[in-house]
């Protein structure tokens, strides 16, 4: 009898045994999300990932206790990045994530690691764009379903010419093909795509919104937060932020807005 116990035990004990190993395949790792689309942010690139939200995110980890071959790298289509917290899919998202009050409902934020603020992108030798106010009678580019075109055009230049594609290296390309005059979205974005254009394209700089981008983590956790705010700070403090912005920017001829970056990390504490 106890022979047959002690055995149901043990079978016991093995099911969950593998159920645990089953859903553990992470343990020990620190799961995050990035965009793998975004060149100079977050790229996947032959297997590998590349961008100033992948430089930063590897800090945040090291400073967490993790060395790189400890991340698991998960996509964060902006769709769907408040559901990848709520679910526990990542433990945080560095994906040009702007901190907003709405999206404070769903999740927390630590940081920010960036101030962002839209822009423009024009072709190397276009002198004719100086700012939005210049963009009248000109075909501006922006993403299907952002709302970057609809503010120049609402605030200023009510005669531009929206043309929407599905992604902006498909804008980019436009772009240097003559078909539009101008890309619009954020500077730090437009920088990215103006480094893997060869020297094509350039960045206007002269932002005129502003975008504060945090880390997404869930809901509440100000203790990650704190911890998350500490590593963004020593990363500005120790220059290694400052060799990100510049490494993923270069050729773009792009400078951070000095008025708000670097950035000071509170966000989440309380």
């Amino acid at each position: 009898m106890w022979r047959r116990i002690i055995a149901g035990l043990c079978a016991i004990a093995c099911v969950f045994a593998v159920a645990a190993c089953g859903s553990a395949s992470d343990a020990g790792k620190i799961r995050i999300g990035i965009k793998f689309d975004q060149p100079g942010l977050g790229f996947k690139k032959s297997g590998t990932y590349v961008g100033f939200d992948v430089d930063v995110a590897k800090y945040i980890a090291k400073k967490l206790g993790y060395s790189e071959d400890q991340i698991v790298w998960k996509e964060a289509p902006s769709k769907q990045r408040e559901a990848m917290l709520q679910n526990g899919d990542v433990d945080m998202i560095l994906a040009t994530y702007s901190i907003t009050d709405e999206r404070k409902n769903a999740v927390s934020f630590a940081g920010p690691y960036f101030v962002a603020g839209q822009d423009l992108m024009v072709r190397k030798d276009d002198t004719s764009i100086k700012g939005p106010n210049d963009l009248n009678g000109k075909r501006l580019c922006s993403v299907t379903g952002s709302t970057s075109a609809a503010t120049v055009k609402e605030k200023f230049a009510s005669e531009v010419q929206l043309m929407e594609q599905p992604g902006y290296a498909e804008c980019a390309t436009a772009l240097f093909s003559g078909i539009v005059d101008a890309v619009t979205t954020d500077d730090i974005i437009l920088a990215g795509l103006a480094a893997a254009s060869r020297g094509r394209l350039r960045v206007v700089g002269k932002p005129f919104t502003q975008e504060r981008y945090g880390v997404g983590i869930k809901k509440g956790d100000t203790k990650l937060a704190t911890k998350i705010n500490k590593a963004i700070a020593d990363m500005i403090r120790d220059g290694s932020w400052e060799r990100a912005v510049q490494d993923n920017t270069q050729g773009a001829h792009y400078t951070p807005n000095p008025k708000f970056n670097p950035p000071d990390p509170t966000e989440g504490e309380k």
